[in-house]
C-alpha cells in the first residue's frame, strides 16, 4: 500500500466532503500517523471509512470514522492555551491530535489494555507529554477540572451532566448522544455559570462509552 497516496485520499474523499476544511486540521491530519495507532492486523483499515475494532469484540471499543473524528476535532475549535479531558482514550490518536493543538491533554480509559497501549502509541509518536488515566471517566474522574475541551470519543445515552459542570465558561463538550438507530454528534458550549448551548452537528452511530447511564426500560 502507498501510504502517503491513502493518506491523501481519506482527507480528500472522506474528510473534506464531510465539511472538514480548516487548514490547521486537515494539514495535522495529513501529519499525524494515524496506522501508528491502528492494531497490526487492522493496518489495511488504517485508511478506510470505517470504525477499527481495538479488541477482539466486534462490539466493544474502536477507533471511529476518519471524518468523524476529524470533524469533532474542527467542531471543538481547540486552542493552544487549552487544557483538555478526553473520555475513552482507545488508541490513543484523538489524544494525539488534540495535543498538537492544546496546551495539556489529560485522556481516561476504563480498559487496562488499551490504556497500556495508548501509552505506547503516543511515546512512539513522540508525545509522552499527553497524560493517560487508567479509569472510569464517568465516575469520580482521577483528574478535575475545570476544563476547557471535553471529548467522548464513543457514545452516551444523554449528554453526561457532571461533565458539563467540569467546563470553564466558554469551555466546549462535545459527545454523541442517543442510541441505535439514532444517535447526533453534540457540541455544548457553557455560556454562563448556570447556562449551556447545544449544536447538533451530525448523525452518526458509535460504541458505547462504559459506566454512563442508560434510559430506563421500564413501562407501565
Amino acid at each position: 500500500m502507498n501510504t502517503e497516496l491513502a493518506r491523501f485520499n481519506m482527507i480528500e474523499q472522506q474528510i473534506r466532503p464531510w465539511q472538514v476544511l480548516d487548514p490547521a486540521v486537515l494539514a495535522l491530519l495529513a501529519a499525524v500517523k494515524r496506522e501508528d495507532f491502528v492494531p497490526q492486523k487492522h493496518q489495511a483499515l488504517a485508511f478506510v471509512d470505517t470504525q477499527v475494532p481495538l479488541l477482539d469484540d466486534p462490539d466493544g471499543p474502536c477507533m471511529l470514522e476518519p471524518k468523524v473524528e476529524a470533524r469533532l476535532l474542527q467542531e471543538l475549535r481547540v486552542q493552544h492555551s487549552d487544557r483538555v479531558l478526553e473520555i475513552g482514550t482507545g488508541s490513543g490518536f484523538m489524544a494525539a491530535l488534540l495535543a498538537h493543538r492544546a496546551q495539556s491533554v489529560t485522556t481516561v480509559e476504563s480498559v487496562p489494555e488499551l490504556a497500556d497501549r495508548a501509552r505506547q502509541n503516543l511515546q512512539h509518536a513522540g508525545l509522552g507529554r499527553v497524560k493517560v488515566v487508567q479509569g472510569d471517566g464517568a465516575g469520580t474522574l482521577p483528574v478535575q477540572g475545570p476544563w476547557d475541551v471535553i471529548l467522548l470519543s464513543g457514545s452516551v445515552a444523554e449528554m453526561p451532566q457532571a461533565l458539563l459542570l467540569q467546563l470553564k465558561p466558554g469551555g466546549r463538550l462535545a459527545a454523541v448522544v442517543g442510541s441505535k438507530p439514532i444517535m447526533r454528534a453534540i457540541v455544548a458550549t457553557r455560556v454562563s455559570d448556570t447556562a449551556w448551548s447545544q449544536a447538533e452537528i451530525f448523525d452518526t452511530v458509535a460504541p458505547r462509552l462504559q459506566g454512563f447511564p442508560e434510559p430506563s426500560t421500564f413501562r407501565f
